[in-house]
């Protein structure tokens, strides 16, 4: 559809960041919006092609600070082909900007994620899909008895010839230790003055510890409730006196934030409501936390590199390890979260969007034009079902299609 240059009217019920928009017109030129007025008010724009919503919404495109890949590849594949396929698939469920996933591997496994990242995001035209907003560090400082699904015999402690030539880069957003780790505190200072958001994930960390990081940087906490610690696996861990977990030191501080897979599978509703109550959309986050096996048939795959990555199975409805019911992260895409939000909370439907959009670009640092439909920001727009499925996806004003 057209060009950048050209004009174009987004016309229905707009999600802002605080209300729906009952009657909105969102204009878009040279690929960002200039004006978000009433239907009634835009008069008569002969030049300009109309986007209508009909029934449905109009939204900003998601961001999804945590997923690990799509379309059978995985991000920690290491080749420009694995980062556009599965950018594609996300795009055309409606999500305009992520941050490619790492997670245990090699060295050098990590040092060809980050070049092809890197050689993608230079380089992004439309059709290479979703827009990269960096890249989440995620593994491999995971502590041993939280790896989950992840690769095996590759987790290890920060070692800072391996992570400050990454940082260096610029690349890196988001970057994730377990808070118990042998050298966690330094990188957590080297990572929040690269301006990352620091994060804790894959830990069995007590409040003292998460408490060590949290002076040095950290502010949030990957997948609540997954791969984390209790207050009972610290006591197992430490003894007695039971010590505060990872979800009290959560709950306690007002400006560490969360995220939550809520894909219908890695939580209960009630689990999802407590999360949005407690947390509250400003400071939760929808997440995939998807595989290389979402948008692909069901079978075994990998998590990681294709061939060192752990084996999985998808089952056409959730991902395991092969003869388990142990999760191994998700095979939905983030409008599946939007819908699952909506189904199992009281959130109202500007919320669940911001959860999914404004909420991750804040805390990754992209929110200054992107995340929101407000003027001046990149007219990365989808057109949702009542339902809340993608119809269409739009980005810098143009439409995506594969």
């Amino acid at each position: 559809m057209g060009t950048s240059d050209d004009a174009i009217w987004f016309c229905g019920k707009v999600v802002l960041p605080d209300r729906i928009l009952l009657d909105g017109a969102v204009a878009v030129r040279q690929g960002r919006i200039s004006k978000i007025l009433t239907e009634s008010e835009m008069g008569s724009n002969p030049d300009s092609t109309i986007v209508h919503s009909g029934d449905g919404y109009i939204a900003p495109g998601f961001v999804d600070i945590h997923t690990h890949g799509g379309a059978g590849f995985d991000y920690m594949d290491g080749t420009v082909e694995s980062i556009i396929r599965a950018n594609q698939a996300h795009a055309q469920h409606g999500t305009t900007t992520l941050l490619p996933t790492t997670t245990s591997g090699t060295t050098q496994q990590l040092r060809d994620m980050l070049d092809s990242v890197q050689q993608v995001q230079s380089t992004w035209s439309l059709h290479n899909g979703a827009r990269v907003g960096g890249v989440h560090w995620y593994g491999p400082y995971f502590a041993p008895d939280k790896i989950g699904a992840h690769p095996k015999g590759f987790e290890r402690h920060p070692d800072p010839e391996e992570y400050l030539p990454a940082l260096e880069r610029r690349v890196i957003r988001s970057a994730t230790c377990a808070a118990e780790l042998p050298g966690a505190v330094l990188f957590c200072k080297a990572a929040s003055s690269a301006g990352c958001l620091v994060t804790c994930g894959h830990s069995n960390a007590s409040w003292l510890e998460m408490d060590a990081v949290y002076q040095a940087g950290m502010r949030h906490v990957d997948h609540f409730w997954n791969a984390m610690s209790s207050t009972d696996s610290i006591r197992k861990r430490l003894g007695t006196p039971q010590h505060g977990s990872m979800a009290e030191f959560v709950l306690y501080h007002q400006d560490v934030s969360t995220e939550v897979i809520a894909d219908g599978f890695h939580h209960a509703p009630e689990m999802l409501q407590f999360a949005y109550r407690m947390i509250g959309s400003r400071r939760l986050c929808l997440v995939s936390d998807c595989n290389r096996a979402f948008h692909a048939p069901p079978g075994i795959y990998r998590i990681g590199h294709r061939d060192t990555g752990e084996f999985f199975e998808n089952n056409g409805k959730i991902a395991v390890l092969p003869g388990t019911d142990k999760l191994a992260g998700s095979i939905f895409p983030m409008e599946h979260m939007v819908r699952v939000m909506m189904r199992d909370t009281d959130a109202g439907l500007a919320e669940v969007i911001r959860m999914a959009t404004l909420t991750p670009a804040q805390r990754v640092g992209l929110d200054s034009d992107r995340g929101s439909i407000e003027p001046g920001k990149l007219a990365d727009i989808i057109v949702l079902s009542p339902e809340l499925h993608t119809l269409r996806t739009f980005i810098g004003g143009q439409e995506f299609t594969n």
